[in-house]
C-alpha cells in the first residue's frame, strides 16, 4: 500500500517500520503534509479500529502541546475514552477516543515534523 501511495498520490516515504509486509509505523509525506499509517493488527489498538474493508480499518491521529488539555476537553464534550491517557515508550503521552458517530480519534504529544527529512 506505501508504494501505491507513493506511485498514485506522489507522497514519499519519511519512516517507515517493520518487517516484510508488516508496517507498525509509517510515515509518508506530501509537500509539507504528513500521514501516518500502519498495518491492519489484531491487538488492542486493532480491535479498537477495525478492520479495512468492513467499515473500519480507520483511525486519525492528531498531535497536540498538551495531551492533558486535549483528554479533558474530549471528556468533558462526551468523547467516549476508549484507551485512558499513557506515556508511551517512544516519548508520546496520549489517548485514544470515539467520536458520537464511532470514528476513533489519538490525541498525543508525538509530533513529527514532515519538514525535518527529505
Amino acid at each position: 500500500m506505501i508504494e501505491w501511495l507513493c506511485e498514485a498520490f506522489g507522497f514519499s516515504v519519511r519512516a517507515r517500520y517493520g518487517e516484510g509486509d508488516v508496517v507498525h509505523h509509517a510515515e509518508l509525506v506530501f509537500g509539507a503534509s504528513m500521514i501516518m499509517l500502519g498495518s491492519a493488527r489484531d491487538d488492542d489498538y486493532g480491535k479498537m479500529v477495525g478492520e479495512p474493508g468492513t467499515g473500519g480499518g480507520k483511525s486519525i491521529y492528531v498531535a497536540v502541546d498538551d495531551a492533558d488539555t486535549a483528554y479533558a476537553r474530549a471528556k468533558k464534550a462526551g468523547a467516549t475514552i476508549i484507551q485512558e491517557l499513557t506515556d508511551r515508550d517512544y516519548g508520546s503521552r496520549e489517548f485514544i477516543c470515539r467520536d458520537p458517530e464511532g470514528s476513533v480519534w489519538s490525541f498525543g504529544t508525538y509530533w513529527p515534523k514532515a519538514g525535518d527529512k527529505g
